[in-house]
């Protein structure tokens, strides 16, 4: 089994989260393939992610299956937008942590 951690990426949790969800479990051939044709930022990134973690074991992704990918939430900058009357409001730009593990697909 190996792994990859991706820290602080400029993505939402949220979708990112929605990714995950559809190539835990699967080939790390078939996910990074479908993650190819993805129009999502976040595809981009964990497709990123599950090929360092395929390469951190030093394997081939044929032979592989994503076992966990998980997205947690870290900390969100924080920015200032003017707005009428010379007030502020807050806008929030959410940042994740992205944890993907592969481990060797059983032979049946």
């Amino acid at each position: 089994m190996s792994r990859a951690l991706l820290k602080f990426t400029r993505v939402s949790p949220t979708k990112a989260r929605l990714i995950a969800r559809e190539v835990q479990g699967m080939n790390a051939e078939l996910a990074l393939a479908s993650l190819e044709f993805m129009p999502n930022k976040a595809a981009r990134v964990i497709s990123k992610v599950i090929a360092s973690a395929v390469a951190n074991g030093d394997f081939e992704p044929e032979e592989v299956v994503i076992t966990s990918c998980r997205v947690d939430k870290a900390a969100s900058m924080k920015r200032w937008r003017p707005r009428a009357r010379g007030t502020a409001s807050r806008i929030l730009k959410p940042t994740a942590h992205i944890l993907v593990e592969v481990a060797k697909a059983k032979e049946a």
